[in-house]
């Protein structure tokens, strides 16, 4: 059984006892957070929403949150002695799917 859901702006094919990195979620360690089913496949069949399944629901628990690895952006403009040199790094949280009902 799995699940696509849409989380942050994304969307996630998912299933049971999966691992993943998510945008950051306003949620502390340790709590069950909800995510927005967008389709469910089982041994049934599959269920597409319009634009989420009716009924569906998926649990992510909330493992950690963190800042991915560091990106330099550098911006240049040739021969106009323009240099900007900026990092980034994108907080996200790691989840944990416990659950998938449908």
């Amino acid at each position: 059984m799995y699940a696509v859901i849409e989380t942050g702006g994304k969307q996630y094919r998912v299933a049971e006892g999966q691992k993943l990195r998510v945008e950051k979620l306003e949620a502390a360690i340790g709590d069950t957070v909800g995510a927005k089913v967008l389709m469910v496949a089982n041994q049934t069949g599959i269920q597409v929403g319009t634009p989420a399944v009716e009924g569906a629901e998926v649990l992510l628990k909330v493992l950690r949150h963190g800042r991915g690895k560091k990106i330099v952006v550098f911006k240049y403009k040739a021969k106009k002695n323009y240099r900007k040199k900026q990092g980034h790094r994108q907080a996200f949280t790691e989840v944990l799917v416990e659950k998938i009902a449908y």
